[in-house]
């Protein structure tokens, strides 16, 4: 009983209602509205590992999962079963529902990571050959077909002959009586063809009389020249009539002969119709999937930014407030959360948000808050919210709290079971706690006061609601109960089980501003909103001497705590958006980082291969020189072409003068300089120590760097320090060549290209080049040719360019010499 009235005070029907409206089928919504609550975690995870497979799968097909032909063919197969004959709409939602199954299975089976769904339908019988069967001999209308039968096929061919007979012979009369009759039309009177005759004229007409107007103006006849074809006609329907309902009965067979894996086939679309619903209210919530948590492996109940789902729904679909989120941070050790503060502050809201968050997640939908969604699976769900007076019963307030109370604790197994007469204003309706020789069970309950020990004398009040509370601490998994008694604040400092909440108020607009403040007790606000309501000063002074100063006194504690409460939130976002920041720039600067030194890798290996491809081509070109000086006797002027062709060679492959550097400096202390690795502009904080290192600073990040990593921002390099070190090996390597004369592989023809294509080609053609480049741009609007100065003026491998000798392009060539 108490079961039920907790989903009744918490509103469960009004969000199964709205769950309703996301199923795509009739018993989806039936189920939705219905929903049952699982009684084991494993059916809870069960829900929650369908739903989730859905939540996936939607989000990969567009529109989604189509329901389309499902329909609810329940009380179809019950009368299939007790030989009733299925009319022919319904033989058709029975074929268009197997159609529609199959291809909820197909689409599934299509789906490789979808586990539980593939498991669903594994079993899912959709019996083709009947669906086909169906079509065959049932039309879209819902009609036997001609084909159904070989007989049904040569009754219909002799209906339509009749019946052309019939209007053909009307046809006939009509022209030759066009006097007598009413209007040149045929009608028919029941399954008669007649003619509109006008009343007086009937004589002319002779014949059998089926109607007659509402004037009595016309009478409509059939003629007795047609009345045996229209006999004969009638005969005629009702052997189509008894075919056809042979045929239907046949079908309706075949349905009874599979009925129970028909009604499974029904079961599982509903189950994926509701897995479907409920992975679409999910998605509409923004909710995120829970996960249920062990509290005695010290697992922390975790819900922030929780939403109440009827007040979110409010919000979309009535125009309602926007919502405010809570935070449920609950460590394992506390058993009970006392919710303190004024009135409309939202205390009821959240213990009904928290007990919805429990009951959506045991039903296998998400729970609108931030991942992660972390909370124990509960057992039961039971609730003490509202007022239960009741005139009928005689029942005032306090008695009708202690009434539903008195069930919550029998539901826990942990009352006396008996129902001990009426609970009246003061009376004594035996005990409302059990003896201490009870058995103890371990319960997974989740309890929820309003307002406990409210409605009675303020001191008694007190003292049950903290009798209770220590109850409920010792047999409940978690207690959460709203309350205006200070008394029960303290409990916190007594038992470490208990923990202290409020709601937030605002002074200054006398509202509340609904935030749950956890760890500060709600202070009593109710004399400084008389005071600024208007009431006179001296009543409210009266009343604080009344109330004492030790009242003051906490409420100026509470008023502390809550200001240095609001102080460290606002340094905690202050810091986490520093530190968002932080990371943001250390990201970039890595990526930076990372792309420099792999483009610097890139550029050795090119450099290296062109090298040994100028050693080879040198040394090819040396040994075509040697060989045609070693064929046959050689003369002076064969020497002097030699020593030409070898000239030739060592000015091709000559290394090219490295250019000047520029003038060097040293950077001071509060110098801007440049971070040639990273792209980066900085300040000098120290001067270079004698390993020539200094220290650095660019946005909030400080480094030490090298004299060598760092140029003044108009390109210089730093003067290295001066300290004595070894001198460097000589580098045996071959020397860099550079290409001195222009070649076919050595000159690149940009003409007509776009700037953003020609930067690739040119630098392609530097990594493979050594010495000089030339490159035709041509002159065009100069775009082109200002573009390609650009991207050499700040390639490292460039040390200079020029334009062309006038006869070789002039200014419509540029030569780029190779570093």
């Amino acid at each position: 009983m108490i079961q039920s009235e907790t989903l009744e005070l918490l509103e469960w029907h009004r969000l199964c209602q709205h769950l309703s409206t996301f199923a795509a089928t009739k018993l989806g919504a039936i189920a939705s509205r219905c929903l049952q609550i699982p009684t084991s975690p494993a059916v809870s995870e069960q829900l929650l590992a369908q739903t989730k497979e859905v939540y996936q799968l939607e989000s990969r097909l567009t529109p989604g999962l189509s329901f389309e032909g499902v329909q609810d063919i329940g009380d179809s197969l019950e009368r299939a079963e007790l030989q009733g004959i299925l009319a022919g709409d319904e033989l058709l939602a029975i074929a268009t529902t197997l159609a529609g199954a199959r291809n909820l299975r197909r689409i599934i089976d299509n789906q490789e990571d979808l586990p539980v769904l593939n498991e669903l339908v594994a079993d899912l019988r959709t019996y083709p050959e009947l669906e086909q069967e169906i079509h065959r001999c049932i039309d879209e209308r819902g009609q036997v077909t001609d084909r159904a039968s070989q007989k049904m096929g040569e009754i219909r061919t002799e209906l339509r002959r009749l019946r052309s007979q019939i209007t053909q012979k009307l046809q006939n009369i009509l022209q030759a009586k066009s006097g007598a009759v009413q209007e040149q039309i045929i009608t028919q009177r029941g399954d008669r063809f007649v003619i509109p005759v006008k009343a007086p004229q009937k004589d002319a007409i002779p014949g059998i009389v089926h109607d007659t107007s509402t004037s009595g103006a016309t009478l409509y006849i059939e003629p007795n020249s047609i009345v045996p074809m229209g006999n004969q006609l009638r005969q005629t329907i009702r052997r189509e009539q008894a075919e056809s309902e042979a045929i239907r009965r046949a079908l309706t067979e075949q349905i009874a002969a599979v009925k129970p894996d028909l009604e499974r086939l029904l079961a599982i679309v509903t189950t994926l119709d509701l897995a479907t619903a409920r992975a679409r209210y999910s998605l509409w919530l923004q909710a995120n999937p829970p996960r249920f948590i062990n509290r005695e492996e010290q697992e922390i109940i975790t819900l922030r930014q929780l939403r109440h789902p009827l007040l979110v729904w409010q919000q979309q679909h009535e125009q309602g407030h926007p919502v405010i989120p809570v935070d449920l941070l609950i460590s394992p050790h506390i058993k009970v959360v006392t919710i303190t503060g004024p009135n409309t502050g939202g205390k009821t809201v959240t213990l009904k948000t928290l007990a919805l968050a429990a009951l959506m997640a045991k039903v296998g939908l998400f729970v609108p808050a931030r991942e992660p969604v972390e909370l124990p699976w509960f057992d039961q769900v039971l609730a003490d919210i509202g007022d239960e007076q009741s005139l009928q019963q005689s029942l005032s307030t306090f008695s009708g709290h202690i009434r539903r109370i008195s069930r919550i604790l029998k539901a826990l197994g942990t009352g006396d079971g008996e129902d001990k007469g009426d609970v009246g204003d003061g009376g004594d309706e035996g005990e409302l706690l059990p003896s201490p020789q009870s058995p103890i069970p371990s319960p997974q309950s989740l309890v929820l006061l309003d307002e406990v020990g409210a409605g009675t004398d303020p001191a008694e009040g007190s003292a049950l609601a903290i009798a209770l509370l220590q109850y409920l601490a010792d047999h409940a998994q978690l207690t959460m109960a709203t309350t205006h008694f200070g008394e029960l604040k303290a409990l916190k400092y007594e038992d470490v089980r208990f923990e202290n909440a409020s709601v937030e108020f605002n002074e200054q607009t006398l509202s509340p501003t609904y935030r749950l403040l956890w760890g500060i007790p709600g202070r009593s606000n109710a004399l400084a909103i008389a005071l600024r309501l208007g009431l006179k000063p001296e009543v409210v002074e009266q009343a604080k001497t009344q109330v004492g100063e030790a009242q003051d006194e906490v409420n100026l504690v509470i008023a502390g705590l809550e200001a240095q409460r609001r102080r460290q939130e606002t340094k905690a976002a202050e810091a986490q958006k520093l530190l968002q920041q932080a990371e943001r720039l250390y990201k970039e600067v890595s990526a930076k980082a990372a792309a420099l030194e792999e483009r610097e890798q890139a550029l050795k290996a090119s450099q290296e291969v062109a090298v040994q491809q100028a050693i080879a081509s040198a040394k090819g070109e040396i040994a075509k020189v040697i060989r045609r000086l070693q064929q046959g006797t050689p003369t002076a002027q064969d020497a002097q072409q030699a020593t030409k062709a070898l000239n030739q060679i060592a000015q091709t492959y000559q290394p090219a003068a490295p250019p000047k550097p520029k003038l060097g400096f040293m950077p001071k202390v509060g110098d801007r300089i440049r971070l040639a690795k990273f792209g980066q502009t900085a300040e000098v904080l120290t001067p270079p120590d004698e390993d020539g290192e200094l220290s650095v600073r660019f946005g909030i990040m400080k480094m030490k760097v090298k004299l060598e990593d760092i140029e003044s921002l108009d390109g210089q390099k730093a003067e290295p320090v001066a300290k004595a070190k070894p001198a460097p090996a000589a580098i045996t390597a071959p020397p860099q060549p550079a290409l001195a004369i222009r070649t076919s592989q050595n000159t690149v023809d940009l003409r007509g290209k776009r700037v953003a294509d020609a930067e690739i080609i040119i630098d392609k053609a530097i990594s493979e080049a050594q010495g000089q480049i030339w490159i035709i741009h041509g002159h065009g609007t100069g775009k082109l040719r200002q573009g390609v100065h650009a991207f050499l003026q700040q390639h490292p491998r460039v040390s200079r360019y020029e334009a062309a000798e006038q006869a070789d392009g002039g200014s419509g060539v540029t030569i780029a010499y190779i570093g």
